[in-house]
């Protein structure tokens, strides 16, 4: 198939309050029409065709991927209420097994779960949440095995290992016990909206359908998530939205009891809690842009009982806690980096951690119990494989726990990494992490591929990947533009690059990428870029504003068509994002969206080669998304650079499940680009 697909052109009139305008390929949103799947299909045999030249080279890509990976590993064992709990892979696995030994690490190993033998038959399957109950008897563990995040709760029985009867459908995966053993608190998604807007409560070993609803949500924009403290006292529900929240809570040890709320939901008042002895410690950007922590005795949770711990800093985010019986740790960002600080309670002496790297990701990890001197944590930097250690904060000593292994002859001494400031057209700094292989020459002609994500205020940090291993030791610079819209440089950042000034988010993209070419990293015939879900957006919004730039480009599950998504309240998860992209039907964001919507600006010009992808199963992207952007591109650009779509029909937004399947998808996209450097 040498000529490519041919979408059908159907006008279908969309009326706004501001306009009507035109989607001729409305008509692919028509998941159950059998003229999408064939066109679908038929994408899918342009893309075999297209990149045939290619199958060898995405062979051996996908082979020097699996073959860094050590197939029988396991993670570092943590210790939970006696018990020590890990996962492990076995050889030829592609799913987790998830273990606990009592007591001791010389105990006999228990199998809580083995993922292989759960998926056997399954096109997909991924396990979410898993708790155990406080008598250590009881697991509840959820899986999907379609891909749209629709999670069914189970449970199993340690003793016996036999499953109970019962199953929760249509959950968002995670569950809590009560200290009773016997009652769990879950949350309830709409099938359709794929909105958490209930709390429920399960009683082991009853039918389902006698469950008690606990708490509904009315607000589509709020979302809800149950967890337990690490005091193991209280229940939490925490409904949030973008801008807002509100904390609901019981004593787990009376399950029955009537949630009481903690604090009121006020707009532009976020806030999450914990417990620690007789108070609640509250992380609050109240009067606080970059959040500060404060705390408030359990009997008083109003605001007049509010005390400063950590007042608010103008140039550092404070981004999360960990509480222990002597010591309290923060996750801080400062310029940019994650840094983690200790203050011990008794005195309130202070230090931070010291990682020696120009750029990197550090953060808490696992730490179920209060009584220890030790912080578990996590590293990983553009050149150094993911490690765990143990900080003893007395001793002020780290042992290394493990290091990723990386097998095939990697030395993280044969790579350097940067840290480079790009300037915006506004005047504004743009922090890059860059990593290449030693020898890498900045003479304007290296092949470099770009990456951001710039949105929802997540933070895009320098963390180590042995897949992209395969693009770097081809002489490949990769760098990740830390862009407004994330929040690598604290709440301004964020709010720099959503609703109305989304469009810092797409213009500091660019502006990376010529000062990447004026400082001769490369140049416009070797520069790649990639981003993914609101980062294809970030994709397909650069590409109509300067596809000049960029040899090729991938968009992964992009989010393309934003103002006809966002004006039909029936799509998954709509309603949520007006805090992120603004409501529509108010004019002033119905225009400003309109005006870098990808799908809307698409036109007669040259785009460079593209590769799109999708799931038909997607819960956060709409696969008709990309699939109507590629049929318009078609019709309109001038170019003859590859365009192709390639769709998973059995996955969803995350890509195939299991952890060799997934390489798959990586090999596809690094082959693309790799064969139009000319390499086969």
């Amino acid at each position: 198939m040498s000529v490519p697909p041919i979408a059908a052109i159907k006008p279908h009139p969309l009326v706004s309050p501001f306009g009507t305008r035109t989607d001729n390929y409305y008509w692919l949103n028509e998941r159950e029409n059998p003229a999408v799947l064939d066109y679908l299909k038929a994408e899918n045999a342009y893309f075999d065709q297209q990149m045939a030249p290619a199958n060898d080279l995405d062979e051996r890509l996908f082979q020097e991927m699996k073959g860094r990976i050590r197939e029988q590993d396991e993670s570092v064992p943590y210790r939970d209420n006696g018990y020590f709990y890990y996962v492990r892979f076995v050889e030829g696995g592609e799913y987790p097994v998830y273990c606990r030994k009592p007591g001791s690490l010389k105990a006999p190993e228990e199998v809580l779960l083995d993922g292989n033998a759960l998926a056997e038959g399954q096109d997909y399957y991924h396990i979410g949440g898993l708790e155990v109950s406080d008598d250590n008897r009881t697991l509840v563990y959820s899986e999907d095995t379609v891909s749209r995040r629709l999670y069914t709760l189970r449970f199993r029985d340690l003793e016996t290992g036999q499953p109970y009867p019962e199953a929760l459908a249509n959950t968002s995966g995670n569950a809590v016990w009560a200290t009773d053993n016997r009652t769990v608190f879950y949350t309830r998604k709409d099938p359709d909206t794929l909105l958490d807007y209930q709390l429920w409560r399960h009683t082991l070993g009853t039918d389902p359908a006698a469950d008690e609803l606990v708490y509904e949500e009315a607000d589509a924009a709020f979302y809800l998530h149950v967890h337990r403290s690490k005091s193991r006292e209280y229940v939490f529900l925490s409904i949030g939205s973008t801008m807002s929240s509100e904390v609901r809570y019981l004593r787990a040890d009376a399950p029955r009891a009537e949630m009481q709320v903690f604090l009121a939901r006020e707009d532009d008042h976020l806030y999450e809690v914990e417990h620690f002895g007789p108070d609640f410690y509250v992380l609050s950007n109240d009067q606080a842009p970059n959040f500060r922590l404060l705390k408030t005795p359990v009997a008083d949770t109003a605001k007049t009982a509010w005390q400063v711990v950590i007042p608010h800093r103008d140039d550092v985010f404070l981004e999360n806690m960990e509480l222990f019986r002597e010591y309290l740790v923060l996750g801080e960002r400062h310029e940019g980096l994650l840094r983690l600080r200790v203050i011990r309670w008794a005195d309130g002496q202070e230090h931070y951690l010291n990682f020696g790297e120009p750029t990197y990701t550090a953060a808490i990890s696992i730490n179920p119990e209060f009584d220890t001197p030790v912080l578990r944590y996590g590293y990983s930097s553009l050149t150094t494989p993911t490690s765990t250690f143990d900080y003893d904060m007395a001793t002020r000593t780290r042992t290394l726990l493990k290091e990723q292994t990386v097998l095939g002859g990697f030395s993280k001494e044969d790579y350097v990494t940067e840290r480079q400031y790009a300037p915006a057209a506004d005047g504004t700094l743009i922090p890059m992490s860059i990593v290449y292989k030693k020898g890498f020459e900045k003479n304007g002609r290296a092949p470099l591929l770009q990456y951001a994500y710039g949105s929802y205020g997540l933070s895009m940090d320098a963390t180590f990947s042995a897949s992209r291993l395969s693009l770097l030791n081809r002489g490949f610079a990769y760098v990740i533009c830390h862009i407004r819209g994330g929040q690598e440089l604290g709440r301004h950042w964020y709010e720099g690059g959503k609703k109305l000034a989304k469009m810092n988010t797409f213009t500091d993209f660019t502006d990376c990428s010529q000062y990447l070419i004026a400082q001769r990293y490369t140049s416009a015939d070797t520069l790649f870029a990639m981003g993914g879900s609101a980062g294809g957006l970030l994709m397909g919004a650069v590409l109509n504003q300067h596809p000049e730039l960029y040899k090729g480009v991938v968009a992964a599950v992009p989010f393309v068509d934003v103002v006809t998504t966002m004006l039909d309240e029936t799509i998954p998860l709509t309603t949520g994002e007006y805090d992120e992209w603004g409501n529509p039907n108010q004019q002033q964001f119905y225009d400003y969206m309109l005006s870098y919507s990808p799908y809307d600006n698409v036109r007669a010009q040259a785009y460079p080669n593209l590769l799109v992808t999708t799931g038909l199963h997607d819960s956060q992207v709409q696969y008709f998304e990309p699939a109507k952007w590629v049929a318009k591109l078609r019709a309109t650009k001038t170019d003859n650079n590859l365009l192709l779509l390639h769709t998973d029909l059995s996955a969803g937004h995350g890509g195939a499940s299991g952890r060799f399947q997934s390489l798959r998808d990586t090999a596809r996209h690094f082959a693309f680009l790799l064969m139009l450097l000319g390499e086969r």
